[in-house]
C-alpha cells in the first residue's frame, strides 16, 4: 500500500488530480487497476489518501525533533530549519499541496483526519511559544497558528516558486549555497519576529 501512495504522490504532483492516470500508477506499482479502486474507492479517493498520508509523514518526523527539551530560541530555529529542509527535499509534497489549493482545498475538506494530523504541530508550537514567554525570550500577543503560517510561508515559496522566481530573477537558487543562505535568513526572520 506504501508503494502505491509513493507512485501515486508522484503521479498527483506531476500531474494534478485531472491529469492523473490510474493505468499508469498500476503499472508503476505492478498491481492491477482494480486493485487500486478496491482499496481507494476512486481516483479522487486515492488523491485525497495521498493528501492525508503527505501530512502525516510531515507530521509524524516533525514529532521526532523533540523541541520541548530544547531552549525556546533554539527549537524554534531548529523548526524552522527543519521545515525548510523537508520543504527542499520533498517537492512533490510541496506539489500536490499546491495542486490541492488550485482544487481549492475541495478534498482536504472531505478528509475525517486531516485537521487532527495537524493538530501537533500547532500543540508544539503553543508549548514552544509558551516557555518563551515565560522566559522573555519571547514577545507577547502572537498566534501559534499565524506562527506557523508564518513558517510554511517563507519554507514553502522555495520550493513552489523557484521556477518562476530563478527565471525572473536570472538566479540559480537550487544551489548549495544559495540554499544555504536563504535558510539562514528565513530563520533570522522567524525569530527576530518572535523575540522579544
Amino acid at each position: 500500500m506504501a508503494g502505491i501512495l509513493e507512485v501515486a504522490l508522484r503521479e498527483f504532483a506531476d500531474k494534478g488530480l485531472s491529469g492523473a492516470r490510474i493505468d499508469e500508477m498500476a503499472a508503476a506499482t505492478r498491481t492491477s487497476k482494480r486493485m487500486i479502486y478496491y482499496y481507494f474507492g476512486s481516483k479522487e479517493g486515492l488523491y485525497l489518501a495521498v493528501l492525508e498520508h503527505s501530512y502525516r509523514e510531515m507530521r509524524r518526523i516533525e514529532g521526532e525533533l523533540q523541541l520541548d527539551n530544547l531552549p525556546p530560541e533554539e527549537a524554534l530555529r531548529r523548526l524552522v530549519e527543519f521545515t525548510f529542509d523537508h520543504h527542499v527535499a520533498h517537492e512533490d509534497y510541496i506539489r500536490i499541496v499546491m495542486n490541492e489549493n488550485i482544487e481549492r482545498g475541495k478534498y482536504l475538506a472531505q478528509s475525517q483526519i486531516i485537521q487532527e494530523l495537524n493538530v501537533p504541530a500547532i500543540s508544539a508550537i503553543e508549548r514552544l511559544y509558551a516557555r518563551g514567554l515565560a522566559s522573555g525570550a519571547f514577545r507577547p500577543g502572537l498566534d501559534p497558528v499565524d506562527v506557523h503560517a508564518s513558517i510554511s510561508a517563507l519554507t514553502f515559496f522555495n520550493v513552489s516558486n523557484q521556477y518562476s522566481f530563478g527565471q525572473i530573477f536570472k538566479r540559480d537558487t537550487s544551489t548549495p549555497a544559495a540554499r544555504a543562505m536563504r535558510r539562514a535568513n528565513i530563520v533570522e526572520m522567524v525569530v527576530r519576529f518572535v523575540r522579544a
